[in-house]
C-alpha cells in the first residue's frame, strides 16, 4: 500500500462487518479524508482482489448500490441479500437497521467475508 490513507481504508473495509454495511464517505472520513469518498472507491477497484476485502459492503450514501456499466451492481446486490441485507422496492438498504459505521466497534464472531 502507497500511502497511510489507502491503509487505513483498507484497515476499515476489513471491519465491516456481515450482514452491515457503510459508505464510501463514512469510510473516508474515518481514515482521515472527508471529502475522500472518490479516493476510497479508486482503493476498492484496485485493493479489494488483492487484499481479499469485503467490497460489497459498501454502498453510496443514499443506501444504494451505485450502478456499474459492468453489471457488477446486480453481483453486489445478490452478495448483500445473501448476508441478510434486505432492498426496498426502491433497491435502497434501511441504514436503521443495516448500516454500520467506521468508529462503532465490531462484535461477534462471523467472519468478515
Amino acid at each position: 500500500m502507497s500511502d497511510i490513507f489507502t491503509a487505513r481504508v483498507v484497515a476499515i473495509i476489513r471491519k465491516i462487518p456481515f450482514g452491515k454495511v457503510t459508505t464510501y464517505g463514512m469510510i473516508a472520513a474515518e481514515a482521515g479524508n472527508r471529502c475522500g469518498a472518490r479516493q476510497v472507491s479508486r482503493i476498492l477497484h484496485s485493493c479489494s482482489e488483492k487484499y481479499d476485502l469485503p467490497w460489497h459492503r459498501v454502498v453510496n450514501r443514499n443506501g444504494e448500490v451505485s450502478f456499474r456499466s459492468s453489471m457488477h451492481h446486480h453481483f453486489q446486490r445478490n452478495l448483500l441479500a445473501g448476508e441478510g441485507v434486505v432492498f426496498s422496492v426502491q433497491g435502497k438498504i434501511d441504514f436503521e437497521h443495516y448500516l454500520w459505521r467506521p468508529d462503532e466497534p465490531v462484535t461477534g464472531s462471523i467472519p468478515n467475508s
